[in-house]
């Protein structure tokens, strides 16, 4: 499927695609800056002046290794008025520079952009000018995107190594809750959350941990933990309204923190053997 955008030349609109990983431009749209009513004659035109066919010519043989430069020959050497189109001129020399596309919607006639560049000149130099301003915009645009969507790949493989390896030294699964615990009714939502998620309330761990003074179990969580907190945050509250008990709650944020964190470690396990 070809990838297609647009650009916005002197109010009108041009749609540009990818094919093969090379830009084409809307020879269709862009010659109606000059004519509304049969962009095919204004084409046609253009690709009929001798000095255009041999710029055709000249792109053809750079970069199209099965262009048929005998039946090019033929072509320009031809006698009286030349008149031609673009499906002839594919039809004669199989070039790939120029094609026409099908369809009510996004059909037409495209050029490669250095072709389309070329066929910008024949129908105004000031258009043909700001064709070039907007493609380069628009390429900086998908640059920055691009650089966007590296950054997040990058951040979440960093992140799914970190569920790995902190599965393997902290053992992220939570235990599943005793029965001591659900009996508990413990002072704050805060906490019932913690021992769903830890197995401990913030108490417990400080005394655990007497070296981290002031410190909250959830400050030294991961960023996975932090993420099925806050689903279970959500879930807690939608138990509250259904009137559900702490007991009863505990057992099943309990259940819901062991069945996402077994998830995001089967998640990260599956991107390892595809990577490999």
């Amino acid at each position: 499927m070809s990838k297609k955008e647009t650009i916005t030349v002197q109010g009108t609109e041009i749609t540009v695609i990818q094919r093969n990983k090379n830009d084409y431009i809307s020879l269709t749209d862009m010659a109606g800056y000059k004519d509304t009513l049969d962009a095919r004659i204004v084409v046609s035109n253009w690709m009929s002046s001798r000095y255009t066919l041999e710029f055709l010519g000249v792109w053809e043989q750079v970069n199209n290794p099965d262009f048929n430069r005998m039946e090019f020959h033929t072509v320009k050497n031809a006698d009286g008025r030349l008149v031609l189109t673009p499906k002839r001129w594919v039809e004669l020399t199989n070039a790939i520079g120029i094609f026409s596309k099908s369809g009510r919607y996004g059909g037409g006639i495209f050029a490669h952009k250095d072709i389309a560049f070329e066929f910008g000149t024949w129908l105004s130099a000031e258009f043909k000018y700001y064709l070039i301003k907007e493609f380069q915009r628009l390429k900086e645009d998908e640059q920055q995107r691009l650089s966007l969507e590296w950054n997040l790949q990058r951040t979440l493989s960093k992140i799914n190594y970190r569920i790995h390896t902190d599965a393997i030294k902290e053992q992220l699964i939570p235990a599943t809750v005793t029965k001591d615990q659900a009996l508990t009714v413990y002072a704050s939502e805060a906490d019932l959350l913690n021992v769903a998620l830890f197995g401990k309330t913030a108490a417990q761990w400080r005394a655990e941990n007497p070296e981290n003074k002031g410190g909250n179990v959830r400050d030294y969580a991961t960023l996975e933990q932090l993420v099925v907190l806050s689903n279970m945050e959500s879930i807690n509250a939608l138990l509250i309204r259904q009137g559900l008990v702490q007991g009863e709650r505990l057992i099943q944020l309990n259940t819901v923190a062991i069945t996402q964190m077994k998830s995001l470690l089967d998640n990260q396990n599956l991107a390892k053997r595809l990577n490999k």
